[in-house]
């Protein structure tokens, strides 16, 4: 999952857009405080969810359930877990640094500082383990399986070079270091199963995937040859066949998953050509040659807006979706057959607050604390969820909220 929070030349306005693990909800963030879309029908948003009392920067919602996670703009260093069905907070902690990202999944809560990772327990918020010293990331970089079963954590490696470091949440313990990019990283995502990683660079013209257990370059694709491209998005299709990647222009790419149709004969004659060609040419042209190019393509209105993407079903129709730092969701159908340029099926205006925001950095932690009673909130916790044998959190208001699986995405 991707996010961003923005602001405009005057710092007068900001809005956080993300959506959640399974693209089923979208969640804005602003001075006035949250909202919570359903996405399940794309022609008429249904407002799930407005809370209307604190600024809010970074919200993460945990799937469909009422769990969600948040950080004010007045307290960049504190992150509240609340039930949000009940209006009830279960805890919050505070940080020796600001929030940059949050992160979850059904049995693990990320927490992102700018050289620090801390890795709670969903399903009683304990601090397990603390990545420290790692290579500045001032954007929050990471990126969290979805699936708790193969649940990988990734980061920058370098600060200098395009290395990501994929972590074993689960066993807490480093799996591999994958040397992606030349430049360093601007984009990371986790496939829905977990088993791939799509990674981009500062550079922003190659897009590369890899397998998340041993490392081994999987597809590569050509966004473009533009010079200073600013990656903002990355994101894996729900049903896992498509990766699409958005940046600062107009053009959101959306790259295919699918082995080269071509008959055995061309095959041996394309090898032939580029093999004679490579002889010639340096080894940066003939790799343009190698490298995918997008299966499909969708062009906004705006340019220059930052903005995070998804590939979902809604509706019986595969969807292309645009959330900028604007409040606008743009929705595309995807053909799964055709591709092509992608024609804009609806627009929709999310929030119409222009307010100011102030920000403050609190006070300094050496370590998480909790901040409230430890017992009361587990109660709290208790009276939310209901103890499931590997660690997801399960709601009991079943009617309304349907507990969690324990399906893999």
């Amino acid at each position: 999952m991707s996010n961003i929070t923005s602001s405009d030349s005057n710092g007068t306005k900001n809005y956080f857009v993300n959506y959640n693990q399974d693209s089923t909800s979208l969640v804005l963030g602003s001075k006035s405080g949250y909202r919570l879309y359903s996405l399940n029908n794309v022609d008429d948003l249904e407002l799930i969810y407005s809370n209307d009392v604190e600024e809010t920067y970074m919200v993460e919602r945990l799937f469909s359930s009422s769990l969600v996670a948040t950080v004010a703009l007045s307290s960049p260093r504190k992150l509240k877990v609340c039930h949000f069905k009940k209006g009830t907070e279960i805890c919050n902690y505070s940080y020796s640094n600001t929030i940059l990202a949050v992160r979850m999944n059904r049995s693990r809560l990320v927490v992102c500082l700018e050289e620090s990772l801390y890795i709670h327990n969903i399903r009683d918020m304990k601090v397990l383990h603390t990545i420290r010293d790692t290579p500045p990331n001032p954007q929050g970089l990471c990126a969290l399986s979805i699936n708790h079963d193969n649940c990988l954590l990734a980061y920058p490696g370098s600060a200098t070079i395009g290395e990501v470091q994929i972590f074993d949440a689960d066993h807490l313990h480093a799996k591999t270091m994958i040397p992606a990019h030349d430049s360093p990283l601007a984009a990371l995502a986790f496939s829905p199963n977990g088993t791939r990683i799509a990674t981009a660079s500062e550079k922003g013209t190659v897009i590369r995937v890899f397998s998340s257990a041993d490392g081994q370059k999987l597809y590569e694709f050509r966004r473009g040859v533009k010079r200073c491209v600013d990656i903002s998005s990355l994101a894996f299709s729900t049903c896992s066949q498509f990766l699409c990647c958005s940046s600062n222009t107009e053009t959101v790419h959306v790259f295919k998953f699918e082995e080269p149709k071509e008959s055995p004969k061309r095959n041996v004659e394309e090898s032939s050509w580029m093999g004679y060609l490579s002889s010639y040419l340096p080894t940066q042209v003939t790799d343009v040659f190698t490298q995918g190019r997008a299966f499909a393509a969708a062009h906004l209105p705006t340019q220059g807006l930052r903005n995070v993407i998804s590939i979902m079903t809604a509706q019986n129709q595969l969807r292309l979706l645009v959330a900028t730092e604007e409040a606008k969701l743009y929705v595309y159908n995807l053909d799964p057959n055709e591709g092509g340029d992608l024609t804009l099926y609806k627009q929709h205006r999310l929030d119409d607050s222009r307010d100011t925001r102030d920000s403050s950095k609190g006070t300094a932690m050496s370590e998480p604390q909790s901040i409230d009673g430890e017992s009361e909130k587990l109660r709290e916790m208790a009276a939310a969820t209901e103890s499931p044998p590997k660690g997801p959190f399960h709601f009991n208001d079943d009617q309304e909220y349907p507990p969690l699986t324990q399906n893999s995405d």
